[in-house]
């Protein structure tokens, strides 16, 4: 292996702003989310699941917005973790980007386990069923991944292409199929414009939980924040995708739960648990139409592994380079300028975590709690974007009423969402599920407050104004040579 230095940084314009929309779609993972998902999503809204995928959508582009903003003034790896530290306090800067590695890295199971279950079913359904084998093959989809990551932003990107274009392109063509069938009043329940509505609702609690749900539906876009020091015109370009990404996710999220709705009746739907994708798929094209909506959740399911891998490494590379964690995880690899310290770290961890699973009970079990305490963290550093995206700016949002609505507005809208999604989540998850949440997010104090006294320059920052830095020419991308020298000279640099 080449030798490596913590002195260089990510390759610069490596990714398109094309690559960084694929990548904005496959941090989503549309089938995986649906597979996954569906049936929670339809068990507690009913007819109202489109409707809580609209509205979940509205203040989601809030914190879209929020990203894109912040993303213009600060191009950072570590998103949220820099833009969090720099307006509202180092601490919550610090905790962003902690739960956005926890979450990562619960997802290394919450994701393989299912990658590993739904490629055995493929070929045989009895095998699904084994745990330690679905663990195995879901490690081997992990370690190949891993191994791509490695390999550089580029090879990450070609990738990418293949295995989300083939998911898409599947999932276009039976959201056609299934729209058709819908149209011609081929289905269980006939379609009706009000499951758009808030009819359907079981009153306030009914609507909490529906959108609720529904935002585990959209994490991942935010990938494209975390590559924006890897991406051509990376201010612009990363918020652009992010907001493409998300437009695309939510048209596929609505028409296939318009169509599961539609076609497949209430006991299917609660019975096909997470196999709702595939009976799907056999109702709108019978005989091949299961197997091929599996392999689009497979497709998803390992390109959503890409993604989330790039962000916790991106996220440890930006905290290793500014001294919150160890120094060596900001290490970039000579030849593919990876940041590869934190991929094998991320790769050990994860690993672990595949061998400790086969004590832990079924794959179902081990991936609800997970994701769980996934939408504990995502909510959590989404929410503080949002608010982090309103200090910034409030000196240009009296600007006009286009930087009033979408510069404050909508992203607090967002953030308070995201706030209450939080709250909620403590209510209604199991113990075991806030113990995971919760307990790993306190678990990032000891690294912040150990890097805080030893003098990391994170803890006194530039604070990050819009009005500051468009005044300095904040059009010029920011290199990570500034990034460097700013932490090799122990003192802050305002980008």
């Amino acid at each position: 292996m080449s030798s490596s230095t913590s002195g260089r940084g990510l390759q610069p314009n490596a990714l398109s702003t094309f690559d960084t929309v694929v990548m904005a779609v496959a941090g989503s993972a549309p089938a995986y989310s649906l597979a996954a998902t569906t049936t929670v999503l339809v068990g507690s809204a009913g007819l109202a699941g489109p409707a809580a995928l609209l509205y979940c959508a509205i203040p989601m582009l809030g914190i879209v917005l929020a990203f894109g903003r912040l993303g213009r003034i600060d191009v950072h790896a570590g998103a949220a973790y820099s833009w969090v530290g720099r307006t509202l306090h180092p601490f919550l800067g610090f905790l962003s980007g902690w739960a956005l590695v926890v979450a990562a890295t619960l997802f290394m199971v919450a994701g393989s386990l299912p990658a590993g279950q739904m490629t055995l079913g493929l070929f045989d359904a009895g095998l699904a069923h084994d745990t330690a084998l679905a663990t195995l093959t879901g490690a081997g989809w992990f370690l190949l991944m891993l191994a791509v990551v490695l390999g550089g932003a580029r090879l990450s990107a070609r990738a990418q292409l293949i295995v989300s274009g083939v998911e898409l392109m599947i999932l276009l063509g039976f959201s056609a199929g299934a729209l058709i069938r819908v149209g011609d009043g081929d289905g269980a329940v006939p379609f009706d414009w009000s499951w758009l509505g808030f009819s359907h609702f079981d009153g306030v609690p009914g609507f909490a939980a529906g959108t609720l749900i529904a935002a585990f539906y959209y994490w991942g876009w935010d990938v494209t924040s975390n590559l924006s020091e890897e991406t051509r015109d990376g201010r612009r370009t990363a918020g652009l995708a992010a907001l493409v990404g998300v437009g695309v996710v939510f048209a596929l999220f609505v028409a296939f739960t318009v169509a599961t709705d539609a076609l497949l009746t209430g006991d299917e739907i609660a019975h096909g648990r997470t196999n709702v994708l595939a009976l799907l798929g056999e109702r709108i094209w019978p005989g091949a139409g299961g197997r091929l909506m599996v392999l689009a959740a497979v497709l998803s399911t390992i390109a959503t592994l890409e993604t989330t891998l790039i962000q916790v490494t991106r996220s440890l590379f930006a905290m290793g380079r500014d001294r919150t964690m160890p120094g060596a995880l900001g290490a970039v690899h000579r030849r593919w300028n990876t940041p590869w310290v934190a991929i094998v770290v991320v790769g050990a961890v994860a690993l672990l975590l595949f061998v400790a699973s086969n004590a832990l009970g079924s794959v179902q079990d081990i991936m609800a709690d997970a994701l769980s305490a996934i939408g504990l963290q995502t909510t959590l550093y989404y929410g503080l974007a949002g608010l982090a995206a309103v200090v910034a700016y409030r000196g240009t949002l009296t600007e006009s009423v286009g930087s009033f609505l979408l510069g404050g507005v909508w992203p607090l809208l967002g953030s308070l969402f995201m706030f209450c999604a939080f709250g909620l989540s403590l209510t209604r998850l199991s113990a075991a599920a806030v113990a995971i949440g919760i307990g790993s997010l306190l678990a990032g104090i000891a690294p912040m407050l150990w890097y805080w006294r030893r003098g990391s320059p994170y803890y006194r920052p530039a604070r990050l104004d819009a009005t500051r830095s468009f005044e300095a020419g904040a059009g010029r991308p920011n290199s990570p040579a500034l990034h460097s020298s700013y932490v090799a000279a122990g003192h802050p640099t305002d980008f």
